[in-house]
């Protein structure tokens, strides 16, 4: 029986994907505790602290497949926390109470958040491979595109002509950084812990930092400088990343939507038969990967803000906030994993009608080139002269439904000084793209 959208078997391939849901699966996240387990029993055979025939006894037996779910379940819905019922377990499977060593000197929490790290890490590996397959898609896109006009729009009116490969060069660039505000967080995040019920291991009287050291080196983390059970601004410096790339994912699917509209039909996403029909108006073809990745990356935010919420903490062990991120970290990377496959989906198929394109610039008879003739014009007549001056004549263009270019033909003062060729080359969308082709070039290039 699934109750949210993430596990549910209409939904979850809308809304997540299940490499992301297996990563923070129950059977995945108790594997990690046993993991962690056993590299602590490793370590510390190895160091003297435990008996190494306990610490191979522990080994043999630190596999997930011995850990009974259904009965950790009762012992946690009993207890509060999985931990001890895992401990419980692998002891109770060891010989001769050899068991007894399992876990030594560690805390609940030690194993939780350590395990919380290792799923990280798995999670994050997912997030960079989307996002380097959705900058290639928009590498792609920018390439073909790069001196296509489009109007760009502000206050969503027309304002100038740019290019869509400029358009998509802004995203592409954005996606970038993503990247490496990823690969910088690492050195931040996935870092284990192993400090012990206040922090100060002083459950281990010698080789205490020994322990700490081998235990990381054994699971690929790098070693805490000193313990962060209630210092959490690495989990939700991992939730503002996800929010930020959520709000990158939304830009992008809220440009499409607009630009699907009828009245607009400049892109549309991939077609498939069926994909986005209504129910009752057949000629329909809605946004639905725009739909979802909006809706997802919505709730990500809000995720986000919760995990700065737990950061709020009391004292050397905490009452609450932590318990947060098991709920809200989960769900934020499920989503975003959707909002991922969702835009790479966008991105990688997406339908552009140039020629549409071209039609809506054209559509205003010229207007849309005003700041080019304003220009044009202002070696002549001055800057602020000329705007004056064009403006009144946008405005008469509007009310007589006249055509730019006729109307400052006519003007005697603007004749004066350029011919009607010299004024049809200021009002050609193609000769007002600014540095779109340049812009999009040096995004190219920090591609590699």
């Amino acid at each position: 029986m699934a109750a949210s959208i993430i596990d549910s078997s209409i939904f979850q391939g809308i809304f997540t994907t299940d490499a992301m849901r297996q990563v923070w699966s129950d059977e995945n996240r108790t594997a990690k505790y046993v993991e962690i387990e056993r590299a602590l029993a490793v370590v510390q055979g190895r160091l003297g602290i435990i008996p190494k025939e306990a610490a191979d006894e522990i080994v043999r037996h630190c596999r997930i497949e011995n850990i009974d779910m259904a009965r950790l379940r009762q012992q946690t819905e009993r207890i509060g926390y999985p931990i001890l019922g895992v401990v419980t377990q692998l002891n109770q499977l060891c010989r001769d109470k050899l068991g007894e060593f399992v876990h030594w000197g560690a805390t609940t929490q030690d194993i939780t958040d350590t395990a919380t790290v290792l799923q990280i890490r798995e999670a994050l590996e997912l997030v960079d491979g989307e996002l380097a397959a959705i900058a290639q898609a928009c590498a792609k896109l920018a390439k073909e595109h790069r001196l296509t006009p489009v109007i760009g729009r502000s206050n969503l009116q027309q304002a100038i002509p740019v290019t869509f490969g400029y358009k998509i060069a802004g995203l592409l660039s954005a996606v970038l950084r993503h990247r490496e505000r990823l690969a910088q967080l690492k050195e931040r995040v996935l870092v284990g812990e192993f400090a012990g019920a206040a922090g100060t291991l002083a459950s281990i009287e010698k080789g205490a930092m020994e322990t700490q050291a081998g235990l990381c080196a054994e699971l690929g983390l790098q070693q805490p400088v000193i313990a962060w059970h209630t210092i959490r601004d690495n989990i939700a410096e991992t939730g503002a990343l996800l929010g930020l790339i959520g709000g990158t994912l939304g830009k992008l699917s809220m440009d499409v939507k607009l630009m699907m509209q009828t009245e607009v039909g400049e892109v549309f996403e991939p077609y498939h038969h069926g994909r986005g029909s209504s129910s009752t108006m057949p000629q329909k073809r809605n946004p639905i990967a725009s739909c979802y990745i909006h809706a997802a990356i919505s709730v990500v935010r809000q995720h986000a803000a919760a995990l700065m919420d737990a950061m709020v903490a009391d004292h050397e062990r905490s009452t609450g906030p932590w318990e947060i991120e098991w709920i809200v970290l989960p769900e934020a990377f499920c989503l975003i994993a959707g909002a991922l496959k969702q835009s790479r989906a966008v991105v990688e198929g997406l339908e552009v009608d140039a020629a549409a394109m071209l039609r809506n610039i054209e559509m205003t008879g010229g207007l849309v080139m005003s700041e080019a003739v304003m220009m044009g014009l202002g070696p002549y007549i001055g800057r602020e002269y000329a705007h004056d001056l064009v403006y009144d004549l946008c405005r008469e263009s509007l009310a007589k439904k006249t055509p730019l270019l006729e109307l400052l033909a006519a003007h005697p003062e603007i004749k004066r000084h350029v011919d009607r060729a010299a004024l049809q080359r200021m009002l050609d969308p193609a000769n007002y793209l600014g540095q779109s082709g340049l812009m999009v070039d040096r995004v190219l290039a920090r591609l590699g």
